[in-house]
């Protein structure tokens, strides 16, 4: 089933685009794609992508559908469905995510949660009220 918009948004077009040259310091509410080449000190919301460039450094957090990381990031990211740092990306701060691709040579540095809640070790953790059992080995006289 497929889901009916009315915006550029599902056709995956840029909607904005911050060049090389700009300093933008504040919040960003972008409805659609964004891509920063310049800087930006704040905060980033988007409801689809945000791709930073190589030469895009950001100080902000960052929340969105996906993220594309090139540049240098200082800052915690938190997408809905995936995170990509790429080769020559810097980025400092955490990660929360459903999935994450980072390619050899990039520099990642803070903690990174891939699903909410308790995490999932496979097995069931023993509960804290749970009555004691002593085991005793038989033992022979010499």
């Amino acid at each position: 089933m497929m889901k009916k918009t009315n915006n550029n948004e599902a056709n995956g077009l840029m909607n904005t685009i911050i060049g090389k040259d700009t300093t933008i310091t504040g919040t960003l509410d972008v409805k659609g794609a964004l891509r920063i080449d310049g800087q930006v000190k704040g905060k980033i919301i988007s409801s689809d992508c945000v791709t930073i460039g190589a030469t895009g450094q950001v100080e902000a957090d960052i929340e969105a559908q996906t993220s594309i990381i090139a540049g240098h990031v200082i800052g915690n990211v938190h997408c809905t469905e995936k995170i990509e740092l790429q080769a020559k990306c810097e980025m400092d701060g955490d990660l929360k995510t459903k999935s994450l691709v980072i390619e050899q040579g990039a520099v990642f540095c803070g903690a990174c949660n891939m699903k909410g809640g308790t995490p999932d070790l496979g097995f069931l953790t023993p509960e804290h009220d749970s009555e004691e059992v002593t085991i005793v080995e038989d033992q022979e006289d010499s």
